[in-house]
């Protein structure tokens, strides 16, 4: 049987249902391990004038206490930035020293002070606030807005400004040209949310020291382990490689916060090597706030020109990025790379400039999160879309299947760096218009009505860049790594099968999804095939889970592996059976011959391999086959996602009344696991649509969206049962045919919710609302909407 396409329940959500999952926490070496407490900056900026620790090392239970000046001292580096760009102008950014802890300043609300290790984590805490630190307070900033005006508060004294990078992308004199030449141009100023990506399981890491050895083992909840164990040995422990290995085991969500390599997977090592015992760590809440990466939080300003007719002829965009008070892992990328060459989307625009300024400011560190860049983008060309429809009268439909890319154009070249290899757009928005029942909108929008309410529909048409790969095309645009994957299948004596795969699981469920591509190759019932993960010492090599490039690309690497086994398989087949192997057929776990009908079991021939008495001429024994997979290109999902609201006038509270997901993902291999991944990223795409908004003092820099109290969240009211219709159009560009499918909703979502919320509010004058439209920012817009009604009539 085809396992490929099936919607299997994820075997893997057994251990997790019944509380059986294993997490940092439940590691066994975390049972007796002493824990550690970050001290953290309460100020925006500061110098550190001095640090006494005295007084918190003689208390009861403290084992060690950590400071940056320990560190500098053992030669302890700083954490990397991966992903450098170059300006405009040819020049290299600012790429300042990330410290693990810094020795003479913070520079923001959270920044680590020092790490106190303790028997208990109580005492620990308790001893944390014994230190007596001294601290200069100095002026902060945390305003995009005004974080590049003259006089604005550095947040490096030793630099001019505030200025990261001044990055672009395209021909700004034949945009401008065009613009001028546009019968009407558009203009928009936007903001992207500051959104935290909350993940269910805190960030936690368990250190062992191996003093015997020599060597280090490390717990951490993380997305991609092989990278973690590079960056501790070439950038901040500085040991061989062969002497860490790192373990992630079960991952409680990651959503792109647990990509990066984090002071505290340093710490615990270090202090697991000086006190020679286990160290552990786990974030409470409020660090998880403090300390993890941020994303999104641009300010906008995007100008569309278009014919009389709404054919799209130019589009120039400025986006000021938030970096934080340091760079993260990808941070230069998100913003650039991934958020520029997706422009213009779907659509059949040539002329296209985005020019983007990086900026410091004193603020946690952003980087990617669900669709990293690809969110961005769509909301910037989606709601430049949707102003541009209203502003010529015309159906949001129909601009947009107007300017799509024709079918006949695919193979499709952009303006930029990606050719879009499979894919049908147009009847896909005919698709999604049918699906979205538009005749029967007026009839509800009149039921929303009679209840005192505003109903409106948003459309997000949106093509997505996902797959990262292939590595040569990612060096070349400054990344310091190969994004590859790595897959080994064995076969066992006994006709077992284990899959040893570099893609981390967090949630996706890998241990179905592959168990179904290498069942589809061999016949093997996906139960019994096992999907090893997360764990150096076993698997040869990874560089894990994001950018939706699991099936694309760790599964191509399985797929491409599993061929190499069941081709050893058929020429041991073929030998036994005296036959050629271009004879030899698999189906459902049977090797049979064409020629004679004979057939052995897949346990036989496997029993064989390792029992090579008479065996095919120079073939080794066993069945252990290994794929360094690079993709061929990045792969393009696409679709539109429509939304309908109902907006309460009296309170301004928005209702997520309908969710459509009309998506191409290319070949699906378990829709029950896809529509979980849709119903995941709507949720997230309505809260930050909706609600979701970190903020900070703009005087102190003080973090006041510090818990769930204050940063809100989505709840299970909030999101309205979504429905979903796949198109399927095969990638032609990896051996699985898929293209990704975790992010889309992130992508299309933002979009589509204030787009319905516009339109419901545009027969009271409101053209705009910047994210989050929280119900008390609805309700003041309505409000000034009837007062200028007021004056109008008056006047």
């Amino acid at each position: 049987m085809s396992w490929v396409g099936k919607p299997l329940r994820r075997k893997e959500d057994y251990r997790f249902l019944t509380g059986a999952g294993q997490y940092v926490a439940d590691a066994a070496a975390a049972m007796n391990a002493a824990h550690m407490y970050i001290l953290r900056s309460p100020h925006g900026a500061a110098g550190l004038r001095r640090i006494d620790i005295a007084a918190a090392r003689a208390l009861p239970g403290v084992l060690d206490i950590i400071t940056g000046a320990d560190l500098e001292a053992s030669g302890i580096g700083g954490l990397p930035c991966a992903w450098p760009v170059v300006s405009r102008d040819g020049s290299p950014m600012v790429h300042p020293v990330h410290p693990v802890i810094p020795v003479d300043r913070v520079l923001h609300v959270g920044d680590p002070v020092a790490a106190v290790v303790a028997v208990t984590a109580e005492q620990a805490e308790t001893a944390a606030e014994a230190i007596l630190v001294d601290y200069e307070v100095w002026p902060c900033h945390t305003d995009l807005a005004t974080v590049l005006t003259p006089g604005a508060a550095r947040v490096r004294a030793e630099l001019p400004d505030n200025l990261c990078f001044d990055w672009d992308l395209g021909n700004a004199a034949a945009v401008d040209a065009q613009l001028a030449a546009s019968a009407h141009v558009v203009t928009l100023d936007l903001v992207q949310n500051r959104v935290n990506a909350s993940p269910m399981e805190t960030r936690g890491t368990l250190g062992i020291y191996d003093r015997g050895r020599d060597d280090y083992t490390l717990y951490t909840s993380s997305q991609n382990p092989h990278s973690i164990r590079v960056t501790l040995s070439a950038s901040t422990l500085k040991v061989p490689e062969e002497k860490i290995r790192v373990i992630s085991p079960d991952v409680g969500g990651g959503f792109g916060m647990k990509i990066y390599h984090y002071a505290e997977e340093v710490l615990v090592l270090v202090a697991a090597r000086r006190i020679n015992r286990p160290v552990r760590w786990i974030a409470s809440r409020l660090e998880a706030f403090q300390a993890d990466t941020y994303a999104r939080d641009h300010v906008t300003r995007v100008s569309l020109g278009l014919d009389r007719d709404g054919t799209f002829r130019a589009m120039k965009v400025h986006t000021i990025a938030n970096m934080g008070a340091y760079l993260s892992t990808f941070a230069p990328s998100i913003p650039t790379f991934f958020y520029a060459n997706p422009f213009p989307g779907p659509y059949a625009l040539r002329d296209v400039y985005v020019h983007v300024q990086g900026v410091f400011t004193n603020t946690t560190p952003v980087d990617a999160y669900r669709g990293a860049g690809r969110p961005e983008a769509t909301y910037v060309m989606e709601r430049i879309v949707e102003a541009a429809a209203r502003a010529l009268d015309m159906d949001p439909f129909e601009i947009r299947r107007r300017n799509a890319i024709p079918a006949d154009a695919i193979p499709y070249k952009t303006p930029f760096l990606w050719t879009y290899d499979s894919g049908n757009l147009p009847a896909l928005m005919d698709l999604a218009r049918a699906a979205a029942d538009i005749d029967g909108y007026a009839a509800r929008k009149a039921a929303t009505e009679a209840r005192g309410c505003l109903r409106g529909m948003g459309v997000a048409f949106y093509m997505e860049a996902c797959g990262m790969g292939p590595s040569k095309l990612l060096i070349e645009a400054g990344l310091g790594g190969g994004q590859f994957e790595v897959a080994t299948v064995r076969v066992s004596p006994t006709g077992g099968i284990v899959v040893l795969t570099g893609s981390h699981s967090h949630g996706q469920g890998h241990e179905t999804a592959f168990a179904q591509i290498v069942a589809d190759k061999t016949g093997i019932d996906p139960a019994l095939i096992e999907i090893v993960h997360g764990d150096t010492a076993k698997v040869p090599y990874g560089v894990g889970t994001y950018g939706s490039r699991s099936l694309s690309v760790g599964g191509s690497a399985l797929a491409v592996t599993t061929d190499k086994v069941v081709t050893k398989m058929k020429r041991i087949a073929a030998h036994m059976l005296g036959t050629d192997a271009a004879d030899i057929d698999l189906s459902d776990g049977i090797f049979r011959a064409r020629a004679s009908n004979r057939s052995l079991h897949f346990t036989e021939v496997a029993r064989r391999a390792y029992a090579p008495v008479d065996y095919p001429a120079g073939m080794e024994p066993g069945i252990d086959e290994t794929t360094y997979y690079d993709p061929e290109a990045f792969t393009f999902p696409y679709g539109c996602h429509i939304v309908e609201v109902e907006i309460d006038p009296e309170t301004g509270t928005t209702t997520v009344d309908r969710y459509l997901a009309v998506d191409d993902f290319g070949r699906i291999v378990n829709p029950l696991i896809v529509e979980g991944q849709i119903h995941g990223g709507a949720a997230q795409a309505i809260g930050q649509a909706c609600m979701e908004l970190c903020r900070y003092d703009p005087e102190t820099g003080q973090l006041l969206t510090g818990s769930f109290m204050d940063y809100a969240m989505p709840r299970a009211t909030d999101v309205p049962a979504v429905e979903l219709v796949s198109m399927e159009t095969i990638c032609t560009t990896n051996p699985v045919g898929a293209k990704g499918c975790g992010e889309a909703s992130a992508i299309a979502g933002p979009a589509a919710v204030i787009n319905a919320i516009c339109d419901a509010l545009h027969e009271h004058g409101v053209r705009h609302l910047d994210m989050p439209a929280t119900p008390e920012k609805v309700w003041t817009a309505i409000q000034a909407a009837s007062l200028r009604a007021e004056d109008t009539a008056d006047a």
